[in-house]
């Protein structure tokens, strides 16, 4: 195997493979808050799971039951858009392995490259579609009609 020995070709193979970097940086973000959300949907399970139990055996709490489903339903569409970015992380970094190598080896794999990157943005675009409706049912779930009490009167 030909490992390229020229300047040139190695920082030219550093510049195409950085490249995909900044996709790795919106993931990683995306991951982040992605995370705080599942965090949210955990914490507020319990807070329902420790009010069924603590509640009277005659007390059928049907609204609890409800929105646990519905945290249930967002919780797995949470963990799919994590795994979703997991798998597009794992394909950016191959990419960049990938471009790297065919550029300062006699490797021909920039077709593999090809279809490492576009597997990573097809995950990444899954991984949002996730996201979208993970929060469309969370705003679903918001009661907006409920009256709030009326202001204190100034005195």
């Amino acid at each position: 195997m030909f490992f390229a020995t020229n300047l040139a070709t190695v920082t030219h193979g550093i510049q195409l493979a950085v490249a995909p970097v900044f996709l790795l940086t919106a993931v990683a973000g995306m991951i982040g808050s992605v995370a705080g959300r599942l965090a949210r949907i955990i914490d507020r399970a319990r807070v329902l799971e420790d009010r069924i139990e603590a509640a009277a055996s005659n007390n059928p709490m049907s609204s609890a039951f409800a929105e646990l489903k519905q945290l249930r339903l967002r919780g797995a569409l949470v963990n799919a858009c994590i795994a979703l970015l997991t798998f597009c992380a794992i394909m950016i970094g191959l990419t960049i392995m990938a471009l790297f190598l065919g550029e300062t080896t006699e490797w021909q794999i920039f077709r593999i490259a090809t279809i490492l990157f576009l597997s990573g943005v097809t995950c990444f675009l899954l991984a949002l579609l996730c996201f979208l409706t993970e929060t469309l049912i969370a705003t679903r779930m918001l009661k907006f009609g409920r009256k709030l009490p009326p202001p204190p009167s100034p005195t």
